[in-house]
């Protein structure tokens, strides 16, 4: 018998509206323009101060932007202004259609986030999204330990929803983290614009 039916969103991308593939190119090309260093120089210093990896850890953001802020010239206000910058570029805006249709689909189905994400990422989305009024789990990497597409990723959501893969949609924005979910079983889309991912719920919800 099939159980409860689950749609497990990504973030960036889908449920924000922002640039994967690029902003974090920028941020870090604005940053170098204001330490002063040429882009080579900058990048061994960054490499050089062995940052945490606030992508898989929890507890490490602080760690993360006083060794960056210290290994290219940065003053305690430059620091503040970098993370603020940072975490502007990361969040983007939100997608105000698929958020709201997420929040409309909690009587029918168990609505969660499986994302790529950097330590400080819950704090700073629910601030501005509120995501933890319609999704329940909201599973980031730092907190899980591990980055899509690790079949790992999605085996630790699964537990975590409590589903079998069968009754759980996918839905991201970059092809790797869909094969990803197909490769434990979980049926996934690639998210190119809100009409497509919604009919493609909506049919998942009447299968």
């Amino acid at each position: 018998m099939p159980g409860k039916k689950w749609v497990l969103f990504d973030i960036g991308g889908v449920l924000e509206l922002v640039d994967d593939d690029a902003w974090q190119e920028e941020w870090w090309q604005r940053w170098c323009a204001v330490s002063g260093l040429e882009r080579e120089t900058f990048d061994a210093r960054v490499e050089a101060a062995e940052l945490p990896a606030i992508d898989l850890t929890v507890g490490t953001e602080a760690a993360f932007w006083n060794g960056l802020a210290a290994a290219i010239g940065l003053d305690k206000a430059q620091r503040t202004a970098m993370r603020a910058d940072f975490w502007d570029a990361y969040c983007g805006t939100g997608n105000t259609e698929l958020i709201e249709y997420a929040r409309a689909l909690r009587p029918r189905a168990g609505t969660a986030i499986l994302s790529n994400s950097a330590d400080g990422a819950r704090e700073e989305e629910e601030r501005r999204f509120g995501f933890s009024a319609m999704f329940d789990p909201i599973c980031y990497s730092h907190e899980q330990g591990v980055n899509k597409p690790d079949p790992q990723a999605y085996l630790r959501a699964l537990q975590r929803l409590g589903a079998d893969p069968a009754d759980v949609l996918f839905i991201d924005d970059h092809q790797s983290a869909v094969d990803g979910a197909h490769a434990v079983g979980i049926r996934a889309i690639l998210h190119r614009d809100n009409a497509t991912t919604i009919a493609a719920i909506e049919e998942f919800l009447r299968g």
